[in-house]
């Protein structure tokens, strides 16, 4: 595919591969593990490529291993010895059992029935994360020669609940809210950090006049995908997505619903439309 134009599309979450060996580990059974999953957000993008925009997908399950993590962001009550010094177990996301190696699915139950060695971490992150990211990177920097700029646009789903009762929070602490108290899409910029302004609004805009109802940057602001990849002043941007999964599928079930066709051909306009967005040159966006 040559690429037309100057987007990443990825879905760091929506792998469905465990394993044997991970589930012969795990205390839960695959529906459990499954809740984790950004399930079917690879196929909502699926006109990415179409539209002349690559997409990155996981493979490897998020309850196996998250890419939008730091390589080496884990948990020390989850393995049998002393981590090296290298590795970061302060951050919040640790804190929540959801590091590189996730300690605990979403639903907050505990994947593993005993200690890992830190050996099968280090042998996770050099067979899968570390070649995802440097594939990433690559699709960055070719994107970046071509046009001049790169836009990372980085997908997940999250769960009903969460969009209904955050959204309440994030208009308590003044997030920019749409109409009604559930948020079918949180677009997520850093608060502005990990890209222009005008990609941010554009994206809201377009979602909106569809019909769909968004919040900015609460609950997720963007995790360490936007981080990393948002660097405006360099010419690359990291927007974060976040789908509700009611609008496309059965949370219990996992099957899809009938707003999965609808999601998707949306999703695919939006796609489509974002070639009308020009972030112009790394000089030009310092000012922005």
């Amino acid at each position: 595919m040559r690429p037309s134009l100057p987007l990443v599309f990825a879905s760091p979450h929506s792998g469905r591969f465990y394993p044997e060996e991970f589930r012969r580990a795990s205390r839960l059974d695959e529906r459990a593990l499954r809740r984790s999953e950004d399930a079917y957000v690879d196929e909502l993008i699926g006109a990415a490529p179409d539209a002349g925009a690559p997409v990155i997908l996981a493979e490897y399950a998020r309850a196996y291993l998250d890419l939008n993590r730091e390589a080496f962001e884990l948990d020390p009550i989850m393995f049998d010895g002393p981590l090296p010094d290298h590795v970061n177990s302060a951050s919040e996301r640790v804190a929540a059992g959801l590091g590189t190696i996730p300690r605990v699915v979403a639903s907050g139950m505990a994947i593993y029935r005993r200690p890992l060695p830190f050996g099968e971490a280090e042998r996770r992150i050099a067979r899968i994360y570390t070649p995802y990211h440097q594939a990433l990177t690559g699709l960055m920097v070719e994107t970046t020669r071509r046009f001049g700029w790169a836009a990372l646009i980085d997908c997940h789903s999250m769960p009903s609940a969460v969009a209904r009762d955050r959204s309440r929070r994030g208009r308590m602490l003044g997030g920019r809210l749409s109409r009604g108290d559930v948020v079918d899409v949180v677009i997520g910029d850093r608060f502005g950090r990990s890209c222009a302004g005008r990609l941010t609004d554009f994206i809201e805009s377009a979602l909106q006049e569809m019909g769909y109802r968004t919040a900015r940057n609460h609950p997720y602001a963007g995790g360490y995908c936007a981080q990393h990849y948002g660097r405006p002043c360099d010419g690359w941007h990291a927007v974060q997505l976040e789908i509700n999964r009611a609008v496309y599928m059965d949370e219990i079930s996992l099957q899809k619903t009938a707003g999965f066709a609808k999601l998707k051909s949306d999703l695919g306009r939006l796609i489509q439309s974002l070639d009308l967005v020009d972030l112009g040159t790394p000089t030009s966006l310092a000012a922005e």
